[in-house]
């Protein structure tokens, strides 16, 4: 067997880990979000039951490989050469396609990523064969296009039954309990978990211990029998324990959302694991048929059942267990759909649609229509039950133990009842839009917030159609890539997907080390210590214009494009952070005391003017770049003189300033102004020259000259928000140390 095979089978083995990381970091995090969110306990607490439901789960797994092995092509159709080569297209494939929504914090499926990636793969090296002339059938004896047809319809019910289940559920338990629910949920709380337990029990045992071999078929019939007995007694028994607990102040609420934690777990392992493991060890029992066979045997031994060994699934639970502990990535896709949940004001991450605002200019019309059919009484009384808990007193979580619970119960129920009619549902999808359903009955898409929130789920339900669409291309040209180039073409992909990884690996970790040295105002922090570090807010900010100012007129002298681009990073990062404080002025100002009221005013004007200042520094840096990015002419001799001159009164004003912050002594602030008005002046000189050099020279560029005068214009607006940022911060200080 030629040694291609060999290498192969250990870039299998190697994919498999790494799709494990990166397909847990975006899969797996989703079972955890009503948790985290609600911070029914601690980070680490909940990993941990997390952890254990995924290892219990790994145990429990059946570990069939049928979709792998012959779910979406006839295995009998392909010597071993071709489903070797389709395999690591489908393999590469995956890694590169979850790694990049990891990137973008986007949670998508697995199940759908996989499916469609084996469907590219075996189509393309259908093509090929029919090209080749090796081909003794119809393309349907190949492929088995109708899976692909079922994912899509299934996704197309999941999507829109979550929603609207996670919706009703939602609005009847708030309309239930009210967000004070304490007096309520101590009458019918226990019976109210009992429901989620028991459908969150039920879906444990029928999801992921059915298959598992502990559950033997006598059993299984024995509880599809008497279903409704079985249940309706569970439910009592459930009650009446909970009540006790309850009585016994233990949080049955806690025990509740990680139990459903815990089962999602269980589940994901049980049955999903097999998504990541899967084609590597098909490829490995194609290794063993073919060094039985040789290499043109074809694949029909892939057409018998396998049971997947329990130590490589016992090291597959590890790796996704330690993945949930450690992994950057899953924090940054689980935050997408908990900011898109959340009950809190939230800076929020994606920008409106004329979709998104059509829709909710829709929806104000008929609550307008709903007010004026139902009765005011009714109206009054709705409207009491949903009356949400004043800002210092929700807590810091993104929702509340009501929604947490709801999340988890109904996305469990819903899941049984898809798997028990044999749908094909993504547990990613059903999480995330019950999530959505239940966050718009709890009445958190405000008129504020939902053009933003509806935009952003769009994006995600956008996102999964994509998955199948890019999987399928994907692994269609990988694999045919493959089958042209055999060994070489092999070598070349494998070195491009781990250059593209390790770069993504290395960039990452350059971003963490930006983050950590920028220094920012912590969001946790106590009002009044917000207004105490105003003054490091005025430091930083003139430290960061300056230098950014300076590189960009260094860069833009040069021609130097990757430095353009990095100014443009670093200007559009400040002015986002100017953006998330000017956001957060509100909720401040809400929690201050009387006495702060008068300092707070200053506060407001000098977050006012770091906007402003990193606003025209952005303005500076984008159009530098993208006239170099564009490959336009450079700046004349003229014009790189006239801004050198300006940049070293930019300089030196700046500089001034910060000796005055170190020193805390404004007494300098006239000499400010005094050379402030000398910058402006030789602004207005160099212009008047620019404008004679214009009319006598025929060849000059309009474009360098349109950059040229917005580099001064953005210039004085900087400097002049700069000094006013500056008296602000002096009245400022001034106003402090009066109320000490």
């Amino acid at each position: 067997m030629s040694p291609v095979f060999t290498v192969i089978v250990v870039i299998l083995a190697i994919l498999a880990i790494v799709d494990l990381i990166v397909g847990v970091s975006n899969d797996a995090i989703n079972f955890l979000n009503s948790s985290i969110g609600s911070k029914i306990a601690s980070y680490r607490t909940i990993i941990c039951v997390a952890a254990v439901g995924i290892l219990v789960g790994v145990l429990t797994s059946h570990g069939m490989m049928e979709v792998a092995r012959n779910g979406v092509f006839h295995p009998e159709m392909f010597t071993f050469t071709e489903i070797m080569f389709l395999y690591v297209g489908v393999m590469l494939t995956d890694v590169l396609l979850l790694d990049n929504f990891n990137k973008l914090g986007l949670p998508t499926s697995t199940t759908v990523s996989m499916i469609f990636e084996l469907l590219g793969a075996a189509v393309a090296v259908t093509l090929f064969k029919l090209y080749d002339g090796n081909i003794q059938a119809g393309f349907s004896e190949y492929v088995n296009s109708a899976k692909a047809l079922g994912m899509i319809s299934a996704i197309l019910v999941s999507v829109v039954l979550s929603f609207l289940v996670g919706a009703v559920v939602m609005y009847f338990s708030r309309l239930l309990f009210t967000f004070r629910y304490a007096r309520q949920f101590s009458r019918w709380g226990s019976m109210w978990c009992a429901v989620a337990i028991v459908g969150i029990i039920y879906f444990a045992m029928f999801k992921g211990l059915k298959n598992s071999g502990l559950i033997t078929e006598e059993i299984s019939g024995f509880i599809s029998t008497n279903f409704w007995t079985l249940l309706l007694s569970a439910w009592v028994a459930v009650s009446a324990i909970l009540f006790v607990l309850s009585k016994l102040g233990v949080s049955i609420l806690k025990i509740t959302i990680l139990s459903g934690t815990f089962a999602l777990a269980l589940a994901f392992a049980g049955n999903d694991l097999v998504n990541f493991v899967g084609v590597p060890l098909a490829g490995f029992d194609a290794y063993k048929l073919a060094q039985d066979g040789g290499m043109s045997i074809l694949m029909d031994g892939l057409n018998n059942p396998k049971m997947v060994n329990i130590g490589y699934l016992a090291i597959a639970g590890v790796v996704m267990a330690v993945t949930l502990f450690f992994s950057k990535d899953a924090k940054k896709v689980s935050q997408t759909e908990l900011t898109l949940a959340s009950q809190q004001e939230e800076d929020e991450r994606f920008n409106s649609t004329p979709f998104s605002r059509a829709l909710v200019r829709y929806s104000v019309k008929v609550n307008r229509f709903y007010e004026k059919v139902l009765p005011k009484k009714w109206q009054d009384a709705i409207n009491k039950r949903f009356e949400p808990l004043a800002e210092e007193h929700r807590g810091t979580g993104n929702f509340d133990h009501i929604r947490a619970v709801v999340n988890l119960a109904a996305a469990s129920i819903l899941i049984c009842i898809g798997t028990s009619l044999k749908l094909p549902l993504s547990t990613t999808y059903v999480v995330f839009m019950v999530s959505m359903g239940s966050s718009l009955a709890d009445r958190v898409w405000g008129r504020d917030s939902a053009v933003y929130r509806i935009s952003g789920v769009m994006v995600v339900i956008m996102g999964w159609f994509v998955t199948a669409f890019v999987a399928f291309l994907m692994a269609f040209f990988i694999a045919l890539m493959l089958m042209i180039g055999g060994g070489y073409a092999l070598a070349a992909v494998v070195l491009l997907a781990g250059y593209l990884l390790i770069k993504r690996f290395i960039g990452n970790n350059a971003n963490e080390k930006d983050e950590h040295n920028e220094p920012l105002i912590n969001k946790d922090d106590a009002p009044v210590d917000v207004l105490v570090n105003c003054t490091q807010l005025v430091v930083d900010t003139m430290d960061q214009t300056s230098n950014i100012y300076n590189r960009v007129l260094v860069s833009l002298f040069t021609e130097n494009r990757k430095g353009l681009k990095e100014t443009v990073a670093q200007s559009e990062k400040m002015y986002a952070e100017a953006n998330r404080r000017k956001y957060e002025i509100s909720t401040t100002l809400k929690q201050l005391q009387e006495q702060h009221i008068e300092t707070a005013h200053y506060y407001v004007q000098i977050v006012d003017y770091v906007c402003e200042v990193s606003k025209a520094l952005l303005h500076t840096t984008r159009p530098a770049y993208d006239h170099i990015n564009n490959n336009h002419r450079g700046l004349t001799s003229e014009q790189i003189h006239d801004l050198k001159l300006i940049n070293d009164k930019v300089d030196d004003i700046f500089k001034q300033i910060s000796a005055m912050l170190a020193k805390n002594d404004f007494s300098q602030l006239d000499e400010v102004m005094v050379k402030r008005d000398d910058l402006f002046n030789t602004i207005a000189e160099i212009i008047k020259n620019h404008i004679k050099r214009v009319r006598t020279d025929a060849t000059s560029s309009s474009r360098a000259s349109a950059l040229f005068l917005n580099i001064l214009s953005e210039t004085k607006t900087m400097v002049l928000q700069a000094r006013n940022m500056i008296k602000s911060e002096a009245y400022f200080l001034n106003a402090m140390q009066k109320m000490e």
